[in-house]
């Protein structure tokens, strides 16, 4: 990465700057969890690969500009690995998942006051001086990912439903307010058109941002169920996406075999294919 980046190296390695390198990145990232999917496994060596060149890239930029180099980054983590698991490398007792979770959070909180008080900030107790346990989870990750990660921030401290029965009854209930907001005001398409396939929902500002709300609560909801059965809400959508997409396409080529395109199709006769699609996936 060195040579590739030296006078004399490659012309586009050179002129990559950190922000230039951000969107390969998050692609990169999105690949390895592609290859994971699939049990792609040659693949998937490749893709690790590929991400951590994205260290390497970033770890050798640092180093240009002097701020730290692909040792201190490994020297870090492995400072991290051993102070974050003291039941491990320490005489700290954690018996369960949950409990080393716990000693996780209250470390990373630790970490951060001593990193305040070197910095001079007086303000280093996340309790008495009003830290959120919801401090820290970015704003910039997906929407899923970041709501899965707050739900799990406050289920840490308690806030979280009893047994799985309460999130039913939650879904339940927010599925009712949006049917009840869709009544005082329903939402029309174009003739002959259903709202989501038109795109272009006849609604007016203020009912499209009500809308808005209640179907964020319908996901926070999912998201929470998702969290309940120790499942990853950003790979399950992944996965019906992969399969909604396998099943339109096995419904295009049938059209396709009779000369027609799927705008031609009545709905009745593209539900009948799309049953048939579901068909072809089982097994015999």
């Amino acid at each position: 990465m060195a040579r590739l980046r030296a006078p004399g190296g490659c012309p586009w390695d050179r002129e990559q700057t950190f922000d230039t390198i951000k969107p390969y990145t998050l692609e990169e990232t999105y690949e390895v969890l592609e290859a994971i999917n699939n049990r792609d496994w040659p693949e998937l060596t490749g893709e690790l690969g590929d991400l951590l060149l994205q260290v390497l890239f970033y770890s050798q930029m640092a180093r240009e500009e002097g701020h730290f180099s692909v040792d201190d980054v490994l020297d870090r983590l492995s400072n991290k690995l051993v102070d974050r698991h003291p039941h491990v490398f320490g005489e700290v007792k954690a018996d369960t998942p949950a409990e080393v979770l716990r000693n996780w959070e209250a470390l990373k909180a630790e970490e951060k006051k001593k990193r305040l008080a070197a910095r001079g900030d007086k303000s280093t107790d996340p309790v008495d001086h009003g830290q959120s346990v919801l401090a820290g989870v970015s704003s910039k990750m997906p929407a899923l990912m970041e709501a899965y990660k707050l739900s799990s921030r406050a289920a840490h401290v308690g806030f979280d439903w009893p047994e799985m029965e309460g999130l039913f009854e939650k879904l339940a209930e927010e599925t009712a307010e949006l049917r009840e907001e869709l009544k005082s005001a329903p939402v029309k398409g174009p003739p002959g058109k259903g709202i989501a396939e038109s795109g272009k929902p006849q609604v007016s500002p203020e009912l499209r941002e009500r809308l808005e709300d209640e179907v964020g609560d319908l996901f926070f909801v999912l998201v929470n169920i998702a969290r309940y059965l120790s499942l990853d809400p950003e790979s399950a959508l992944r996965k019906t996406n992969r399969k909604f997409k396998r099943r339109f396409q096995w419904i295009e080529e049938r059209l396709r075999d009779s000369g027609r395109a799927p705008q031609q199709a009545s709905m009745d006769e593209l539900e009948t294919l799309w049953q048939q699609a579901k068909n072809e996936e089982r097994p015999a």
